[in-house]
Order: C-alpha cells, then structure tokens, then sequence
C-alpha cells in the first residue's frame, strides 16, 4: 500500500460528512475523466468545510467567489485586519478567523491548528474538511496543518524543498535534471567565492522569495558587490500583507502596514547562473502520483536587471516539440522535489542549451492564471484546488484545441514621475476583445522607471481572441498604445 492509499484509507475513518460520503463512492467514478463524473466530483464537496489560510489581495476574491458558487463554506484565516473578513456580511464566506500572522511561526501554527479544531462547534460549518492556500507564503503552514489533522495535502518536506531554491536545484540534480551553476551567499564575505562558482552573467535573487523582489540581474563581481548590499538592504524594507512579500512605505510605521518579512522567510540570497531564451509557464495539476492538466503559456521578455513580467498569451507559440519538451522538464521537475498531489504553476526556460526549470510554486499561479487555463482549456484551476483538498481525484476535461486564445499585458513604466489622467482605460476596456483593463495605480501616484528601479505595474490588460497570435498582437497594440502619461 503506497503512503497516498494508506492515508486515504485513514480519512475514511474521519467523522465529517464530506469524508464518509467519499469512503462509500467506488473510486473507479470519482477518477473517470467525463462530463458526468465531473458533476458528481462537484455534487460531493457540495456542503464541505474548507478552511483557506491568507486571503492574499483583494483582487483574489474571485477565488472565494467561485468556492462559494460550489457550494463551499469557506473559513478564512488571516491577519486580523484583512480585507476579506468583509465577505461574512456578504454571505460569500461563512467565518473570518483572524490570527496574529507577526508571531514566530511555531505560535500562529498553535494558534491556527486551536481555531481549526473548534470549528462546527457553533453550527456556523462543519468540522474541518480540507486545507488550502492560494499565497504563497502561506504554503508551508497549510501542509503542516493537514499533516497535523490527517487531511489530504502536500508533504511538508517537499514543500520545504520548493520553496528554496537552491534546495529545488539540488533535488533536481539528483534527479538527473538539468541544473544551472549556484550556490549561496549568506554575507559580503562570500561574495568573491559565489562570483568565481557561478559566472556572469548571473542572477541574484532570495532563496525563498516571492514574484521577483529582489531579484536582479548582475553582469560582474562590482555589479555582484553592490546589488548583494543593496538588494539586502531592500528586503529588510519588505513587509508581508495580504499574503504577498510588499514594500513598506517610507512613511508608514503602523502595526496594519504589514508583518515584518524576516520574521516569514529566508532572507539568505542565491547566486545562479543566468538562463537565457524565452520563459514559459506550465500549469500543472498532479493527482495520486500522475499528472492529469499540464499546459504551457508564453512569457514576455521580462524587463531585466529586475526581471519584471511584461506579457503572457495562452496557448503557446513555441514548436510543439518545444512545448512538449518543456512540459515534460516540468512535471519531471515537480516529481523530483516529492510532490504527487497538487496544483503548481512551474516556471521555466527554452535556453540555447535546452530546457532549464526557474521555479515550482506549490500552489495556483497568481494573476490571470486561472482565467487563462478557464477561458482557453476550460479547466477551473481554483475547483481542482478544492477538490485536491478534500481528497475527492482531480481529472479535469481539457479539449483537444483551445476553446479561445487568451493574453495579458502587465504596462511596466517606461520613466519615474506622476501619473496622469486615467481615463482613456475606459476606452481601451470598451474595445471588442478585452476582457480586462484595471489599472493598478490612481492618477496622481508616484511611479517608478527602470531607470530608477523595479518598475511600477501601472496596467493589467487582458483580452480573448480566436487564436494566440491574434490575442497577443492585439494586446501588445493595446500596451503600445497606453493612453496614460507619466510627468
């Protein structure tokens, strides 16, 4: 009996209903891949309990929506002043639980594990049905938590392993993968040896950090030298709120401003060689030891020293032969770190010396990730997510051509200064084809150029078009064309 057959012969015997339902439904229905057996998937966590740990940015309460559309009862637990305790009093969620999230992480562990374990004692929900997360931050308290409660969920040592990247690079070695030059740097003392190990160009970044803060482009040891001190010195400026690694502004000390991040992640930093070649994203859905989804969308060139994403479009334009080569670096990547039930969004790269993985994200991808794989493979990654967290098989129906090509477009700053008017985004979101024109920043706001810094996102652009090559052309056009000046 493998660990996953042992483990879900155990939950069998746990008292929600949810559980007992699943343990008299012959497996052979729940693992058909049809239309019939997707419904009856939905029918069975219809009514569960799932608890969601951090509710991430406003703009991910379209997660809680879709949960509640299936008929969920979502707990959320967070900060105590996040913007989601809201959707009690909308009926979107049936109970905020708010947690000190600046403790040391031994303590919001109790303090979350003490919460869980009182719940259906009001009739409000249930007893705990399942655990999950779509912030990245909060992946490693969500797979000890289900360890702790004996719910389906992902190995903590192999979410340890993903969520540093130089322990990714290692079971990627050992695996026979392809593996960049890296090492670690932990002070200004070893900055000479990790220079000499790895090259130039090289890329330095966290080994455990979140979307690209603090990652940087370094093309000499002077470069090395001066972006480790001052890379460092940004990252002690980071704050976590809403789930997601954010700058401090300068003028706010408040205790709501954020959590200190170097109370959540490592702030050791990495060194590794810098890949070159076009970036893709995989999506992939795992399920008892098999992939059942994997799907490739194009990236953008990002905007270098800082790595800052610019464009995506989904299906991919490369060579078949490259998607499929791509796709399975991918997979290979996430069996290699011991993870074989989830959903992972895995970034990696077509170099001119083959494939190379960037990272695997144990969770959802943020963004327009999930309208991307909804609105061209028609695959809901947030419902496969919460099936995956209450045990019940993942086995999306994915057609053998997209329904729609779907792009998007983050509008970097091209200069530092003010931000003028915004209305002409209404005009871009009336145009036929866009399904999304959301501005990012209000008119008025400071922003960032690459000449000055990370650049600021002023523009998330998303449109749908019958096929990649139209969609990405058209959003490309659109971001050309942005209708807002910078003084």
């Amino acid at each position: 009996m493998t660990s996953e057959e042992r483990e879900a012969a155990l939950r069998t015997l746990l008292p929600t209903a949810t559980h007992q339902m699943l343990a008299n439904i012959p497996p052979e229905l729940l693992s058909k891949m049809s239309p019939e057996a997707q419904m009856l998937r939905r029918k069975l966590s219809y009514g569960s309990t799932v608890v969601f740990i951090s509710a991430g940015v406003p703009g991910k309460r379209f997660i809680f929506d879709r949960a509640a559309e299936m008929g969920i009862k979502c707990v959320v637990l967070d900060h105590h002043d996040s913007w989601v305790k809201s959707l009690v009093q909308e009926g979107v969620i049936a109970k905020f639980l708010p947690v000190d999230m600046s403790q040391p992480s031994d303590q919001i562990f109790a303090e979350s594990a003490r919460l869980i374990q009182q719940l259906g004692d009001d009739g409000v929900t249930g007893s705990v049905d399942g655990l999950c997360t779509f912030c990245e931050l909060s992946v490693p308290l969500v797979s000890r938590l289900c360890e702790t409660f004996g719910l389906p969920g992902m190995k903590p040592a192999a979410v340890d392993i993903a969520r540093n990247k130089h322990a990714t690079r290692a079971a990627l070695k050992s695996a026979g993968l392809p593996t960049p030059a890296n090492t670690l740097i932990t002070s200004e003392a070893e900055i000479e040896t990790a220079g000499a190990i790895v090259g130039f160009p090289a890329v330095l970044k966290p080994v455990s950090g979140a979307a690209s803060l603090g990652v940087i482009k370094v093309l000499s040891m002077e470069d090395l030298k001066r972006c480790f001190i001052e890379t460092t010195n940004e990252l002690r400026s980071l704050v976590v709120s809403s789930g997601a690694l954010v700058q401090r502004a300068a003028d706010d000390s408040s205790a709501d401003a954020g959590v200190d991040a170097a109370n959540t992640i490592d702030m050791t930093m990495l060194l590794e060689q810098y890949l070159d070649g076009p970036e893709v994203d995989i999506d992939v859905v795992m399920c008892n030891g098999k992939w059942r989804y994997a799907a490739v969308s194009d990236n953008g060139p990002t905007q270098e020293p800082y790595f800052n994403e610019t464009w995506g479009v989904c299906p991919s334009l490369l060579p078949k032969d490259q998607q499929a080569i791509l796709k399975d670096l991918a997979i290979k990547s996430v069996e290699a770190i011991g993870f074989t039930s989830g959903v992972f969004h895995v970034e990696c790269k077509m170099t001119s010396t083959g494939p190379h993985l960037i990272e695997v994200n144990a969770r959802m991808g943020g963004g327009p990730v999930r309208e991307c794989n909804l609105r061209t493979w028609g695959v809901d990654l947030v419902e496969e997510t919460v099936f995956l967290a209450l045990g019940i098989p993942s086995r999306p129906m994915v057609p053998k051509q997209p329904h729609e090509a779907f792009a998007y477009a983050f509008i970097n700053a091209k200069q530092s200064g003010r931000l003028g008017d915004t209305k002409g985004v209404e005009q871009i979101a009336s145009q036929e084809g866009v399904v999304k024109a959301k501005m990012l920043c209000r008119a008025g706001d400071s922003v960032v150029g690459p000449a000055d810094g990370l650049p600021t996102w002023l523009c998330d652009i998303c449109v749908a078009k019958p096929t990649a090559k139209e969609a990405l052309a058209f959003v490309l056009k659109l971001d050309a064309e942005f209708p807002v000046e910078i003084y």
